[in-house]
């Protein structure tokens, strides 16, 4: 499956591409860019997004770390699933696949996630394989239950109304069609501040339109009913949050909740008219913040050779 470039000009290539073989068999894309060897950081992105969600962080990490990004289940170059592979424990297979495919036994990395990337980790915490490689974690524009209740993506009042309305948003079955100036207005309004560069606004347009529509509503449905909070008591591992303060889809009032419950909080970084899609709106901080984890929960290590553990049709990539 091909998919349309993020940003102007190339894409960073990665150093390799593998597929990690999830615990139903699925596939998962894996890319790795960056030195073998160097300390490894792992990006999980959100609903409707892909691999090129975090390219802005790739650019800058890979100079010196390990970058290991993956496409979500049914999203980039990750095939769908059957009907009834989408739930939370598969977000968490693949998360613990990816694990395995690309860290030797005992490696730790630093995780990062967005939307439903947090939430991959946060369904992931009580598993084996987080556990074994997990040195810190930052949770990005996330939450872990009630995301219906407290959208603010329908300018209504908050209800029984607006949740029903919100639930049907998740679940629309209508294809989004191409990218125009009109639906570019409707995602910067849901996704991101009000202050977002074009640039960024059409980055952001062309990975979610980019998004099949099966498996959009798929993980729709999965979202809508969403409980995660024991997942978030059971994150025992260093982790910082980083939220907008304009963030309609997931309000800051998750990420205050977050920063009260998960056990070993390193704080909560709120972006000033930053909205949902954080990495890409403000992606200096995000990358900042991956590097202080990585500076303190990450020492450098050692030149080391690369695992096969989980992979399958491993190759080198030009």
């Amino acid at each position: 499956m091909s998919r349309p470039l993020p940003v102007a000009g190339r894409r960073p290539v990665p150093a390799r591409e593998l597929l990690a073989v999830s615990a139903d068999g699925s596939r998962i894309h894996v890319e790795v860019h960056g030195r073998e060897g160097a300390p490894a950081v792992v990006l999980s992105h959100g609903w409707t997004c892909n691999t090129g969600f975090w390219d802005a962080q790739i650019r800058d990490l890979a100079v010196d770390h390990r970058v290991i990004a993956y496409d979500q289940r049914g999203h980039g170059t990750s095939p769908a699933a059957a009907r009834d592979g989408y739930s939370t424990d598969a977000l968490a297979d693949d998360l613990e696949a990816v694990l395995a495919a690309t860290l030797a036994p005992g490696e730790k990395a630093v995780l990062a996630g967005h939307s439903m990337g947090g939430m991959t980790i946060m369904a992931a915490s009580r598993r084996p394989k987080l556990r074994e490689h997990t040195a810190a974690v930052l949770l990005c524009s996330t939450g872990s239950s009630r995301l219906l209740a407290e959208s603010l993506v329908l300018p209504t009042r908050a209800g029984a109304v607006r949740t029903r309305l919100t639930r049907a948003v998740l679940g629309a079955r209508a294809p989004l069609g191409p990218v125009t100036p009109l639906s570019r207005r409707i995602l910067k309004y849901a996704t991101m501040g009000a202050g977002s560069a074009p640039d960024r606004v059409d980055t952001c347009a062309r990975i979610v339109h980019a998004c099949p529509r099966i498996p959009r509503v798929a993980w729709g449905h999965v979202l809508a009913d969403l409980d995660l909070d024991e997942g978030v008591r059971e994150l025992r591992v260093p982790t910082a949050i980083i939220a907008g303060t304009e963030d309609r889809l997931t309000p800051p009032v998750h990420a205050r909740a977050l920063a009260a419950a998960l056990p070993d909080c390193l704080g909560l970084t709120e972006l000033t008219g930053m909205g949902h899609m954080t990495p890409v709106e403000a992606p200096e901080a995000v990358t900042a913040r991956i590097r202080e984890l990585v500076t303190a929960y990450l020492p450098a290590l050692p030149e080391r050779g690369t695992t096969t553990a989980g992979v399958e049709g491993k190759e080198e990539v030009a």
